[in-house]
């Protein structure tokens, strides 16, 4: 997270730019060919993260769907690396002729923010939303408070002695925790890790005192009874875990959630939009993705490509405001 880092992941990004300009301007006149039957060929879905990680079978499970719909092969492709900016800059510089969909998350939000690219929503035609999941404050089932009230008590008389583990600086759950301390008016220690589950590994074994990832990755721990969670931070109680309150229900008004969508590169028709748009909406509330959410403590939420465009521009404010008053370290 050293600004000598993030220079270097610039100048990668800005090299996946230029090496494939080119094609993208190509690719936008064809993309506004009319009378052609769509889709008549495979389809390439990016993935700006590693194979096997929630992102990446998330996205896989919604190919599977939409080639059902669509008639044809949806190919997912792995582009890691920059925090997601290498496959999310390559799917900016693809060809507009409906051929390639990005799965985007959260932190597509986040990276001009954090000084990582230039990537925000506007870069896009956005596609739709599938999943959501909230930030969780969570503690061991045997601390010595039982309530997020009780908690923030504790932490205002014990100012910076709490240790609070996140994915990483900058994360989207080191910003939750931030978000939360901020607006309790309680100070913790925040503890980076290389992920959520390192972190959850840590509370676990009482190396920290709490974590703010999300409930998918605390949810194991929880219905081993080692952990309890005192509070979402979502608008409304998550239907998974619906005896738990939201932060907003306890007086703290504060959202952070993480969450995945699809987009396109910036200009495809809306011809194909629409016919993408619709594939999508079926996969998203086909029974068996949401078993699949469920199963990891997200929720299947889909939004239309109108309502994401929305959504997006709004955690895109949210966070161009919020992370430069953060001292990230």
């Amino acid at each position: 997270m050293k600004k000598i880092t993030w220079g270097l992941i610039g100048l990668s990004l800005a090299l996946v730019v230029g090496c494939s300009s080119q094609g993208g301007q190509a690719g936008g006149q064809s993309g506004q060919a009319e009378g052609k039957k769509y889709p008549e060929k495979e389809i390439t879905l990016v993935v700006p993260y590693a194979p096997g990680g929630a992102s990446d079978s998330t996205a896989r499970i919604i190919a599977k769907n939409m080639e059902e719909k669509l008639k044809v092969p949806i190919v997912t492709v792995n582009k890691t690396g920059g925090t997601g900016g290498v496959g999310m800059t390559f799917v900016q510089s693809s060809p507009n002729d409906g051929y390639t969909i990005g799965y985007v998350p959260v932190e597509m939000t986040m990276h001009k923010a954090l000084g990582l690219s230039e990537l925000e929503p506007s870069k896009f035609d956005l596609l739709g939303q599938a999943t959501m999941i909230p930030a969780a404050i969570t503690v061991p089932a045997d601390a010595p408070y039982n309530t997020i009230e009780e908690f923030v008590e504790y932490a205002k008389q014990n100012q910076g002695k709490i240790k609070v583990g996140n994915s990483g600086v900058g994360s989207i759950w080191h910003i939750a925790s931030t978000a939360f301390a901020n607006k309790a008016g309680v100070q913790f220690t925040d503890i980076p890790f290389d992920g959520a589950a390192p972190a959850v590994t840590a509370l676990m074994g009482n190396h920290v005192d709490a974590v703010a990832v999300s409930l998918g990755e605390v949810k194991s721990g929880v219905e081993a009874k080692k952990l309890k969670v005192l509070a979402v931070m979502s608008a409304e109680r998550d239907k998974n875990f619906p005896d738990i309150p939201t932060l907003k229900e306890k007086g703290l008004d504060v959202e952070v959630v993480g969450w995945g969508g699809f987009v396109l590169p910036k200009g495809t028709s809306e011809e194909y939009k629409n016919v993408l748009a619709d594939a999508l909406k079926g996969a998203v509330e086909s029974d068996d993705f949401k078993k699949f959410a469920s199963e990891r403590g997200m929720s299947a939420v889909y939004k239309s490509p109108t309502d994401f465009t929305a959504f997006a521009e709004q955690q895109f404010k949210f966070f161009s405001d919020f992370i430069p008053t953060l001292d990230l370290k």
